[in-house]
């Protein structure tokens, strides 16, 4: 019995809404991010977003967060269009996942791979046939990391229609990923 003591308790993961008062929690987490990406090499980074898309996606059950033990872990967003970047496949019905933040507490805890099995669930209850995401340019590291969630990588797209996307999207070309949803 000694070595059941040894054992750690179970974390507590929830993924749920974000709310009105996560709103200062999911900005420092974007600013984290963008932190981030400014110690990789060749990476784009994220120019800051309007606090009014972040509110209007609260409001519309858009943004979400993952919880482990009570902390938000990580955050992103859901769309069900998304025709600035996937033009005309935006007409396959679909669940676009968007600006994922990991709390950096939280790295390395495959978290991207469990927002991919609620997405898939999610994307299925809502009667869609893709999980789809993307990245701004040819970053190898997300590439490996995405297709390694089961992600097929589609290549690189030149965005023609950026006047409604965030400013780090303005001339960009992006990686597209699709998952198809099991029925």
């Amino acid at each position: 019995m000694q070595g059941f003591a040894a054992l750690k308790p179970m974390s507590q993961l929830q993924l749920l809404n974000s709310t009105h008062a996560d709103t200062d929690e999911i900005f420092r987490l974007y600013q984290l991010a963008t932190n981030y990406q400014k110690t990789k090499p060749n990476s784009v980074i994220w120019l800051g977003f309007e606090r009014s898309l972040v509110e209007q996606e609260i409001r519309e059950n858009r943004q979400w967060k993952l919880l482990i033990n009570g902390v938000i872990a990580c955050v992103w967003a859901t769309t069900d269009n998304d025709p600035e970047i996937w033009e005309e496949r935006n007409a396959d019905p679909a669940v676009y996942i968007h600006r994922i933040a990991t709390n950096p507490d939280f790295r390395g805890q495959d978290l991207v791979a469990k927002i991919v099995a609620w997405a898939t669930g999610y994307a299925r209850q809502k009667g869609k046939k893709y999980v789809r995401l993307d990245t701004i340019g040819d970053n190898q590291g997300l590439i490996r990391h995405y297709t390694s969630c089961g992600f097929t990588y589609l290549g690189l797209v030149k965005l023609k229609n950026t006047a409604a996307l965030p400013a780090h999207y303005q001339n960009s070309t992006v990686s597209l990923f699709e998952l198809p949803v099991e029925r």
